[in-house]
């Protein structure tokens, strides 16, 4: 009882409005449902089929135990207490996220015979279970986590959303006891518990700057549901499911990331995503309530507060939106007068906030703890810092940019995947065009634009010498003992798809499910829920990522412009100061500056403790590397921060070699 009351406790801060538990055990899997010191007394007299009752819980002859933290966004009203059921409490679920288009599915379902009791999506989600099974995932356009117990069936049922946006872990104890988590931090208080690394994942991390790549944690033994997969548990007596400590559980793919074929004009595609976008935006602003955006200035994020100024016009409440963006004291990591410009073209509410270094370190300890495993660079602080300011204003629900880039092809190392088409189609003369273009507007130099193709083109063994030699991540960096560490020296994009980096589509797709995407939800889901706030991303829409994964990529990414269909979608409706932009930021800090200028001494000392507390596996000439970057004979990476990050990590964690 006290386990389960302590796995709760751990992550309050993702559900601080109420909680609830069901004990089911016997022939029957029989419920006894509790509550606990936050479940409001509303819910206690509401006299629902998953109200609590009065007593104290009581594991005592339970095979299965569903606990829930609620963040009341969606049916604030008692009635949306979790763990819920059906009214034959026939199925029970607990669930994190949210179905954005469970008013549609309600009447859909409706029409099929199915009752509802409740404004909440958690009943739909419910009545879609009984009318279609596991079918139901593929009518759901949301992010959700969930577990859902057919008694009738003994099936026990664990799905995640397309893309991972909510997490969802598993672990089994070494007395065969499986047990589900939103964060890894829950394990951590059951018996037979030991932090142990990942040998191999810690080095995808120290080594390449990945994580959530796998279905693999930094914790040995701590797996969890990747993007667009479940799992069922037979619960039958007959047919015990066995494990060994620490095993994987039989996973299987739902849901398969394909684009749809397009053939019209980069115009007429525009037109269709500016549709896609606008309709996603105006589902995720579902809620009962106040929801605001991040705002970092970039075409991204400024799409989704303008298009929701837009929508929010509409039903003249624009007045009520509020934006929140993380701004820098030095220029060249300032996005503030792109900001300003949104703000200036919509009226939005505006608020700042301008991290420090002095804030970081005293800081570290509890940002990790949220995080649960090591990340990759400051820029997650000044996300916590945005989130926060969130929440101290009463928001609730932020809307913001995620997934953009990877599908857009945003980020700059999708120029290599695109002449390594090129050069692969023989198309030397679009080769030599783009390389021109991408030198006007990046400024990117002959040698730089070659080195992109070659990394798409080259076989492994000589791509190894050409990282080196542009400075890139190596397989066996020297301040990484690899015996002690027990890691393979393996490229893990490599691993993931041999062809990573060979065309716009391939890469796209796989920062989409597996080298980008996975880790930066993974880290906002953290960020946000530590403050409980609920973090929605409307270029997640599963509508529109098909649909732009089916685009030429000419229509993405050509003559050195990214992102081309989205500025020819949001024409006329992001300020052209943003729309033509050709720079890209993000929630950054300034975090070279404070390396190199302002907080150094903390920052070594920070390496130092990482390095004494890393077990042996970092070594001690990496402060080399330290001072070579200060002092300017290397170029800035955030390797720094990752080696302090996870040793940081190690300490809160007793992570043990």
């Amino acid at each position: 009882m006290e386990t389960v009351r302590a796995l709760q406790r751990a992550v309050r801060h993702r559900g601080p409005d109420d909680e609830g538990f069901v004990c089911l055990g016997g022939v029957d899997l029989a419920p006894a449902v509790f509550g606990g010191a936050d479940t409001p007394d509303t819910v206690r007299v509401a006299g629902l089929h998953y109200t609590p009752h009065g007593g104290e819980m009581d594991t005592v002859g339970a095979s299965l135990v569903l606990a829930h933290r609620r963040l009341s966004i969606i049916d604030l009203s008692a009635a949306g207490h979790q763990p819920m059921c059906d009214a034959e409490r026939r199925c029970w679920i607990t669930y994190n996220g949210e179905i954005y288009n469970y008013v549609e599915l309600r009447e859909e379902l409706r029409g099929l015979g199915h009752p509802f009791s409740t404004q909440s999506d958690t009943e739909v989600m419910l009545a879609a279970w009984r009318q279609w099974g596991r079918e139901c995932l593929h009518r759901f356009n949301g992010m959700f986590a969930f577990v859902l117990l057919d008694r009738a069936r003994r099936r026990l049922f664990a799905a995640r959303d397309r893309f991972g946006v909510k997490p969802l872990y598993y672990w089994v104890s070494p007395d065969g006891l499986i047990a589900f988590a939103s964060e890894i931090k829950q394990f951590m208080v059951m018996p037979g518990w030991r932090a142990r690394v990942n040998s191999q994942r810690a080095y995808d991390f120290l080594a390449w700057g990945v994580c959530d790549h796998t279905d693999e944690t930094l914790f040995e033994g701590v797996f969890q549901l990747r993007g667009g997969e479940a799992l069922e548990l037979d619960l039958a007596f007959d047919r015990p499911c066995r494990l060994r400590p620490g095993g994987r559980l039989p996973v299987h793919r739902w849901y398969e990331l394909e684009g749809r074929a397009f053939s019209g004009t980069l115009e007429e595609a525009g037109r269709e995503f500016r549709h896609l976008l606008t309709d996603s935006v105006r589902l995720r602003l579902r809620a009962d309530v106040p929801v605001g955006s991040c705002l970092s200035g970039g075409l991204d994020s400024s799409s989704i507060v303008c298009v929701m100024n837009g929508l929010l016009r509409e039903h003249n409440a624009h007045a009520l939106q509020r934006t929140f963006s993380a701004c820098a004291t030095v220029k060249r990591f300032d996005e503030r007068e792109f900001v300003d410009e949104v703000v200036r073209h919509t009226g939005t509410d505006a608020h700042y906030v301008y991290p420090s270094h002095e804030e970081l370190f005293p800081q570290l300890d509890r940002i990790t703890n949220h995080q649960d495993e090591p990340f990759g660079s400051t820029s997650i602080f000044a996300q916590w810092h945005v989130l926060k300011l969130a929440a101290e204003n009463g928001v609730k629900v932020v809307l913001d940019g995620q997934g953009a880039d990877e599908q857009l092809a945003g980020y700059h190392g999708f120029f290599g995947a695109r002449y390594a088409g090129l050069l692969r189609g023989l198309r030397w003369l679009t080769f030599a065009r783009e390389t021109r273009a991408a030198k006007a507007l990046h400024g990117h130099s002959a040698s730089m634009s070659l080195q992109y193709a070659l990394n798409g083109v080259l076989p492994e063994p000589l791509r190894q010498p050409l990282r080196r030699l542009a400075g890139r991540p190596a397989n066996k960096p020297p301040w990484l003992d690899l015996a002690t560490l027990r890691a393979e020296p393996r490229d893990p994009f490599r691993a993931v798809d041999a062809a990573y980096s060979s065309s716009v589509a391939v890469m796209s797709h796989m920062q989409l499910a597996a080298t980008s995407l996975p880790m930066l939800l993974h880290w906002e889901d953290r960020d946000s829920m530590a403050h409980s706030v609920e973090a929605r991303e409307p270029f997640l829409d599963y509508r529109l990522v098909e649909f732009v994964l089916g685009l030429p990529e000419e229509y993405k990414i050509a003559e050195g412009v990214t992102k081309r269909v989205l500025r020819e979608g949001m024409r006329g409706v992001l300020p052209e100061k943003v729309r033509t932009r050709m720079d890209k930021l993000g929630f950054v800090t300034p975090e070279e500056t404070w390396l190199r200028e302002e907080g150094t001494v903390q920052f070594r000392k920070a390496l130092r403790d990482s390095i004494d507390g890393s077990g042996g596996i970092l070594r001690p000439n990496v402060l080399e590397v330290f001072d070579e970057m200060v002092e300017g004979r290397q170029p800035f990476s955030f390797l720094i921060w990752r080696l302090i990050s996870f040793g940081t990590w190690m300490r809160v964690f007793g992570v043990r070699v």
